[in-house]
């Protein structure tokens, strides 16, 4: 009976996804260089998403206090595999949201994904790293240098710019004239993405994504006044969280959780 309730009416999921700078080969030592916490519910429908910085300064379990992109690759480097679960973890403790499940892509590979898609089509209202405003097509190599670039600006500029990319990924599929390339999209994916989402989970989020739509989605970044700047004991510049000011928002998109609060 709770399985057919479940079916008919499925609950909100939220997801991390995260992305992996490049790693020596045959391993997954890397640090997390995108994080995005996702949160999707069909029935409404309703998707959100929240980039997180990769040089917030958070409580990472069994580390201490350290650069939240940090998490994936001490775990990593203890215990091969456990990066993602470890990351997750450290979402959940320092944003007080329960994360169902994660989402990993090396960036080795991404390049795969935007080929096996013919390249993606960016519509820029203003010029960005390095191009200037109106559509641009970008193959491989220039979509992955478009979502890495940092060159005359910084990662709050890079997270915004990781989420246009998504939802131009996300438009073009949904493009009928695209789906002659899923197949090949769909194996590209496969080779380079590992997660723990169930299978029957994903019906769920591609129809929500759809019903949405790509300007339907509801997606924030920590923005530079929810944070203080500051400078490690060891030289390192870092962003410490003002919870104040973030956890209205997390409250906005994952709804009433325990969420943190200043000392």
């Amino acid at each position: 009976m709770i399985g057919v309730f479940y079916l008919i009416f499925p609950p909100r999921v939220n997801v991390l996804l995260i992305g992996i700078d490049e790693t020596p080969e045959g391993t997954n030592l890397g640090r997390t260089d995108t994080i995005i916490l996702a949160t999707v519910q069909p029935l409404k429908p309703y998707f959100g998403m929240l980039s997180i910085p990769r040089d917030l300064w958070v409580y990472i379990p069994g580390v201490g206090e350290n650069r939240i992109n940090t998490a994936h690759i001490f775990a990593e480097l203890d215990n091969p595999g456990s990066g993602p679960s470890a990351t997750l973890e450290t979402v959940q403790i320092n944003f007080g949201i329960d994360v169902d499940y994660f989402v990993r892509i090396r960036f080795d590979g991404f390049e795969q994904i935007i080929e096996a898609m013919d390249g993606v089509n960016v519509e820029l209202s203003q010029p960005m790293a390095g191009y200037q405003a109106g559509v641009h097509q970008l193959d491989g190599q220039r979509a992955l240098a478009f979502v890495r670039d940092r060159s005359g600006t910084d990662d709050f500029y890079r997270m915004a710019r990781g989420q246009l990319f998504f939802k131009a990924i996300v438009k073009q599929l949904a493009n009928p004239d695209q789906w002659e390339n899923l197949p090949a999209v769909i194996q590209a994916v496969a080779d380079v993405i590992d997660t723990n989402i169930p299978v029957w989970h994903w019906p769920r989020f591609i129809l929500t994504i759809l019903l949405v739509g790509v300007d339907g989605v509801d997606s924030h970044v920590i923005t530079r006044d929810m944070v203080d700047p500051f400078t490690t004991t060891g030289g390192a510049q870092v962003l410490a969280p003002d919870w104040n000011k973030i956890n209205p928002l997390i409250i906005e998109l994952f709804g009433n959780q325990e969420v943190l609060v200043d000392p």
